[in-house]
């Protein structure tokens, strides 16, 4: 189905509104969610949310990420892990619950549902250590780096994936990730993106797959054939030896992609596999489709495709390479809507939107650009707000409110009650909120929080000490606000401008 619609540059993620100490998870005060939605096959069997509506909590180790798995109420309780900084083994212990089943020196998703591991603030990096799926369901991996995971060698983990799943998994959804390795099986590693025994529904997105010599696999074996429904789009698979992807058995889609220096093979349908292949481009490269290295013959339905420099090897017993002019040998119906770009802009378009720390951007059919907002999910229940970077009580709890106006159903009290959930809008698109106490107190920082699913209304504002009218911040949109320390009774937060109307969830004070 192809539906041309503008270039997206995708909106980076917000600065990262909790910071914590190393190996503490703390919850956060506004629910996040995996920014857009997932696309191809992890969009049927029911789709894919990961933790959306769930509890969104920090984590900088490890062993926090396994902390926060294992801290749920159940394992299926909805959860939004958002990472920063490097994850290594020196970092990662296996932690133990009723709500978890982690293992030291990897990732551990196995046995639970809906979570989400989003990098965000400067980036997070899985270094020499491994994100393994097993028997779980319903897994967003997004914005993260993994690299120089190893089978061999020390240190080792995951048996050499940087992400692999395995036993009876479902509907997972992976994007912006950059995973990497630095060489072949010889030096110690093995796939970069594998999937056996029972996977199904997954989408691999906007990702960059690079130096290694084994892209990924659908299938251990020619006997492993329950791994089906897998789409590949806009990914750039780039110095890879073999593997992009190995199919045994299944059905898959792949578009959008950009490969270059595949030095033996590339999509290896085989076992009988079928690949929809559309709209990529191959540079410089070798037998980037067919069937390789086995008799046992795939299938592959192909169509605009661009061959840039490719060489193709003879036909042999175990060699079924489908060019030099590749055509179709089967037929594959795609069950999900989807835009496709023209081949000739695949290079550009995917060297603007793929891996990790390059702002989520996305394509959905012409090469124009525009940025809409992230999208969101509001929580079913709100957490507590917690302290901004540098920790501290915050001032506003037990202080009062009061404001210029406030709209039908909110209140000025809902800014200082520690609940996110809870908020005060103007009349108005403008309007003032502001916090008071009996006696001067001593302010140095503010964090304005504006409620989940609302974010990005908030325009210009200016911060104002009511007592002599002394403007002492001015910016745009919420979030942490620093300033010389002043001793007042009362502080305003001015609205000025606003996208549609605004809201603030809460309105926190801080002597330091």
């Amino acid at each position: 189905m192809r539906r041309p619609v503008a270039l997206r540059l995708q909106a980076a993620l917000a600065t990262a509104a909790v910071g914590v100490a190393i190996g503490v998870t703390l919850p956060t005060p506004q629910a996040s969610a995996a920014v857009g939605s997932a696309t191809g096959y992890a969009t049927q069997n029911g789709g894919t949310t990961g933790g959306a509506g769930g509890q969104t909590v920090r984590a900088t180790t490890g062993t926090a990420i396994h902390a926060a798995l294992c801290g749920r109420a159940s394992s299926s309780t909805p959860i939004t892990i958002e990472v920063t900084g490097t994850i290594n083994h020196g970092n990662t212990s296996k932690v133990s619950g009723s709500s978890c089943n982690t293992a030291d020196g990897v990732i551990e998703l196995k046995q639970i549902s809906n979570v989400t591991i989003i990098g965000v603030g400067s980036g997070a990096l899985f270094d020499q250590l491994g994100i393994h799926i097993r028997d779980s369901s319903n897994i967003i991996i997004q914005n993260v780096t993994v690299r120089n995971v190893k089978k061999s060698g020390s240190p080792i983990s995951n048996g050499g994936d940087a992400i692999g799943m395995e036993s009876t998994v479902r509907n997972v959804w992976v994007d912006h990730v950059t995973l990497e390795a630095s060489g072949g099986e010889s030096q110690g590693y093995d796939g970069l993106f594998d999937m056996k025994d029972n996977t199904q529904y997954v989408t691999l997105s906007y990702s960059i797959l690079r130096n290694s010599g084994r892209g990924g696999l659908v299938g251990s074996s020619e006997t492993d054939l329950s791994n089906s429904f897998i789409t590949y789009h806009h990914n750039l698979y780039e110095n890879i030896d073999s593997r992009t992807p190995l199919l045994r058995g299944g059905t898959a889609h792949i578009y959008n992609n950009h490969y270059v220096s595949l030095r033996e093979s590339g999509i290896n349908s085989r076992a009988g596999a079928k690949a929809k292949v559309e709209n990529n481009y191959f540079r410089n490269s070798k037998d980037v489709l067919g069937t390789f290295y086995t008799d046992q013959r795939g299938y592959w339905q192909v169509s605009g495709n661009i061959f840039d420099n490719v060489t193709w090897s003879g036909a042999g017993s175990d060699n079924y390479p489908a060019g030099p002019n590749p055509t179709s040998n089967t037929t594959v119906t795609i069950p999900y809507p989807y835009s496709l770009d023209g081949a000739s802009c695949v290079p550009e378009i995917v060297r603007q939107t793929v891996g990790a720390n390059t702002g989520l951007r996305v394509s959905n059919g012409s090469c124009s650009p525009q940025s809409p907002p992230p999208t969101t999910t509001p929580p079913t229940s709100a957490p507590p707000t917690t302290p901004p970077p540098g920790g501290g009580t915050n001032l506003s709890l037990g202080a009062g409110a009061d404001g210029s106006s406030k709209a039908s159903g909110t209140s000025y009290g809902n800014v200082r009650d520690g609940n996110i959930g809870t908020y005060w809008s103007p009349a108005g698109a403008t309007g003032t909120i502001s916090i008071k106490w009996g006696s001067a107190t001593r302010v140095s920082r503010v964090v304005i929080r504006e409620p989940s699913g609302t974010q990005g209304s908030i325009g210009a504002w200016q911060l104002v000490n009511n007592d002599n009218g002394a403007v002492l911040a001015s910016g745009s949109g919420a979030g942490s606000i620093t300033f010389s320390s002043t001793a007042l009774t009362k502080i305003n937060f001015r609205i000025n401008s606003s996208s549609g109307t605004p809201r603030v969830g809460e309105f926190e004070t801080y002597a330091s």
